[in-house]
């Protein structure tokens, strides 16, 4: 049997499209982690589902303290420019398989795929 017959999810890649990270999430691989580097009041407005809040400025020492150094990690953020300069924090920090997610949540958006936001009514 070829494995050309099986559908596959998108491979890792360090610059990855979202839909390369759906693809992924729809195979069902839990062995990733999203992290949405924008600050916390951004992140509740609305995030890619399943992303967990790590803002810019916390980044490294939140993920030394929470992730796995070699789990394969999914990084955005409002522009490519600030999720390439957490991405590069993160791998000079030790993490070795981060991966851009390249148009952040806006392209996330564009493509329908599933927001969620954090309700702050009490």
């Amino acid at each position: 049997m070829t494995s050309g017959l099986f559908p596959q999810p998108a491979s890792f890649k360090e610059k990855s499209r979202v839909y390369d990270l759906k693809s992924r999430l729809d195979w069902g691989e839990p062995a990733l982690t999203i992290v949405d580097v924008r600050d916390r009041a951004t992140f509740n407005q609305g995030h890619i589902m399943g992303a967990i809040s790590i803002p810019a400025e916390d980044l490294v020492g939140r993920a030394e303290a929470s992730l796995e150094r070699d789990r394969d990690i999914y990084v955005y953020s409002d522009t490519d420019e600030e999720t390439a300069a957490a991405a590069t924090r993160l791998r000079e920090a030790g993490f070795n398989r981060i991966a851009e997610v390249t148009g952040g949540l806006g392209a996330w958006r564009a493509a329908e795929y599933p927001v969620e936001a954090i309700s702050t009514v009490a």
